[in-house]
C-alpha cells in the first residue's frame, strides 16, 4: 500500500500558502500526527484588476502565522485533519494598523476509495471534504490587513496520484462553496450600490498539480496551484481598498519538502517556498514556511499483545 507511517503533510486555510492536505499519502490507522508550522508572506506589488501596481500608503504588506495542525488515521483509508492558525498582519507604511489573532478552524476528511498497483506503478484516487469556520470576530472588511474573509466554506476535492518507484505526480481539483458574510456598515459599493450589511461571497475553484520524489524519509516536490474566483466577484476600484467579495485569482509556483529523521522516525521537518506569478486583485506575494511534526501511535495495547 502506498502510504507512509510518517505521512503528515500540512494543511492551511485558503491563501495561506503552506503545504496542504492534498498530497497522495494517508496516515496509518490509529496514528496521530501533530505539529506546528511557521509561515511568512509579503508583497509590495499587487494587481488592481489586471493592472500590477505599488501603493506607497501600504509599503510592504506582510503576514506571519503559526498554525497548529494534526492528522489522525481513523483507518488506513480514512483520515481526519484539522488546522488552527494564529495570524498577524502588518503594513510598513501608512496609517492602517495591522491585525493579530486566531483565524479559522479547518476540518477535513480525506478518503482513499481506490489504490491499485500494476507492475512498478501505483494508482490512487482520493476524495476530500473540508469545512472552515471563523474562530474569532475579526473584521473581514479591512483588506489587505484583515486576518481572513470570515466566510464559512465547504469544499469537495477529487484527487488522483500516480507513483512509479520514488517518483510521483498528483493532480486535484476542488469546488469551494462560500457563505455570505456581514460587515460593520449598512451600505457598500461593488459594481453597484448595496444598501445592506450582508455581502454575497463568490465561490471558487482550486486546481493543484505536484510532482517530485517521494520515499519513506524524504519528499521533495514542485507545486503549481491555481485559485480562480467564480461569477459574482468584481475588481478593486482604482485607488480603492480591496473588498471581501472581490475576484481574487492567484497562480502560484512553489517547492516543498519533508524530511524524516533516521534516529527519530516519529519526527519530521517540513519546509517550502512559493510565489504568485499571476493574479487579479491579490498581492504578488513570496511565502516561506517551515515546521516540525511528530507521530504518536494511539493504538491501545491489548492483553494478548502484552503476553
Amino acid at each position: 500500500m502506498k502510504k507512509f507511517y510518517l505521512s503528515c503533510f500540512l494543511l492551511a486555510p485558503i491563501f495561506m500558502n503552506a503545504q496542504t492536505d492534498i498530497d497522495g499519502i494517508m496516515m496509518s490507522k490509529n496514528n496521530f500526527c501533530v505539529g506546528a508550522i511557521y509561515q511568512y508572506s509579503s508583497w509590495d506589488q499587487y494587481w488592481e484588476g489586471s493592472l500590477k501596481r505599488e501603493n506607497l500608503n501600504l509599503g510592504t504588506v506582510s503576514t506571519k502565522s503559526i498554525g497548529l495542525m494534526g492528522n489522525y488515521g481513523i483507518s488506513d483509508k480514512l483520515n481526519a485533519i484539522f488546522s488552527v492558525p494564529y495570524v498577524e498582519t502588518n503594513a510598513s507604511a501608512g496609517t492602517m494598523k495591522g491585525q493579530k489573532g486566531i483565524q479559522d478552524l479547518s476540518l477535513t476528511l480525506k478518503y482513499m476509495p481506490l489504490e491499485k498497483t500494476v507492475g512498478q506503478s501505483t494508482y490512487s484516487i482520493y476524495a476530500l471534504g473540508s469545512f472552515t469556520t471563523p474562530l474569532s470576530d475579526y473584521p473581514a472588511d479591512y483588506l489587505p490587513l484583515s486576518l481572513g474573509l470570515r466566510s464559512r466554506t465547504a469544499s469537495l476535492r477529487l484527487m488522483g496520484d500516480y507513483q512509479r518507484g520514488n517518483f510521483f505526480t498528483t493532480f486535484s481539483g476542488a469546488y469551494v462553496k462560500r457563505a455570505n458574510i456581514t460587515i460593520d456598515r449598512n451600505a457598500y459599493l461593488t459594481d453597484e450600490i448595496h444598501y445592506t450589511n450582508e455581502v454575497d461571497m463568490p465561490d471558487a475553484i482550486s486546481v493543484n498539480f505536484r510532482a517530485g520524489y517521494r520515499s519513506n524519509r524524504l519528499i521533495a516536490e514542485f507545486v503549481i496551484d491555481n485559485w480562480v474566483t467564480q461569477s459574482g466577484g468584481f475588481d478593486i476600484a482604482k485607488n480603492n481598498m480591496p473588498f471581501p467579495s472581490n475576484t481574487m485569482n492567484a497562480l502560484k509556483y512553489g517547492v516543498s519538502s519533508k524530511y524524516t529523521f533516521k534516529k527519530i522516525p516519529e519526527l519530521s521537518l517540513v519546509g517550502g517556498y512559493n510565489y504568485v506569478v499571476e493574479g487579479r486583485n491579490v498581492g504578488k506575494s513570496d511565502t516561506f514556511y517551515g515546521g516540525l511534526f511528530y507521530v504518536i501511535n494511539l493504538k491501545k495495547t491489548n492483553k494478548q499483545d502484552e503476553k
